[in-house]
């Protein structure tokens, strides 16, 4: 059985990525060169799109494209007994997203409080 490919737009539609973005990952070495049909078109596997999944959520922590670098490279080997450091860090940005959650419901719990009453004071 023949392994499913995609190009670039469907790619994009999957992961809410334009194409510009998901080549200048390329471009950046974040993602592997996409490989080429004969007709130079870029196609894509799973796993690409996996990857930019995972470069999507780690961007929504905050994390630097640099800093993702390490994690990407780890994400290959899934003992994260082997990183530490990179543990730690994801550690430390979960909190910080925790503290910014908390923050968020804090909003949340004004405007539902001032919408109850019926007034905006």
């Amino acid at each position: 059985m023949e392994e499913q490919t995609f190009t670039i737009k469907q790619v994009a539609e999957q992961t809410g990525i334009s194409e510009d973005t998901i080549r200048y990952y390329e471009k950046i070495m974040l993602l592997p060169q996409a490989e080429r049909k004969e007709n130079r078109h870029r196609f894509y596997r799973r796993e690409d799109i996996y990857r930019i999944k995972q470069i999507t959520c780690l961007k929504k922590t905050g994390m630097s494209l640099e800093a993702m670098r390490p994690f990407l490279a780890a994400s290959v080997d899934s003992d994260s007994v082997h990183y530490p450091e990179l543990v730690d860090q994801l550690r430390s940005q979960r909190e910080h997203i925790m503290i910014q959650i908390s923050s968020l419901q804090q909003i949340v719990d004004f405007i539902d409080i001032k919408l109850k009453e019926g007034r905006v004071q």
